[in-house]
């Protein structure tokens, strides 16, 4: 069976919901009463889900890093630093390269190369 959904709990849904809505092309779907708001991504993929955070969950103690796949990760590195998210260092690896960062609620996100290593 396929992974359709990712939940990240969030202490600021809000700032969590407009960052992957701006670098990654997600748009929200919230249903009135729902605590969950829903991220689609237009491309296919998994979808998440914005829930809030319990006040004793500690921010980026996350064991689960999101990956996005991008053909050009040196580019959208760079046009993601003109939008105010700064990925560390490009890492190359067997065939592809990758980049880290961090969402608004310090998880690990990291945009790949290696999904278009062989195309």
């Amino acid at each position: 069976m396929p992974i359709n959904r990712i939940i990240i709990y969030a202490q600021d849904v809000e700032a969590t919901v407009r960052f992957y809505e701006k670098h990654f092309g997600f748009q929200a779907c919230d249903e009135a009463g729902d605590r969950i708001i829903e991220l689609i991504c237009g491309e296919g993929g998994a979808n998440l889900m914005i829930h809030p955070a319990a006040k004793g969950q500690r921010r980026g103690q996350s064991l689960v890093k999101l990956v996005f796949d991008v053909r050009d990760v040196e580019a959208f590195c760079e046009r993601c630093a003109a939008e105010g998210l700064v990925f560390g260092a490009i890492h190359q690896a067997d065939g592809y390269v990758f980049a880290n960062a961090k969402d608004p609620c310090d998880d690990p996100i990291s945009v790949s190369s290696r999904a278009f290593r062989n195309g």
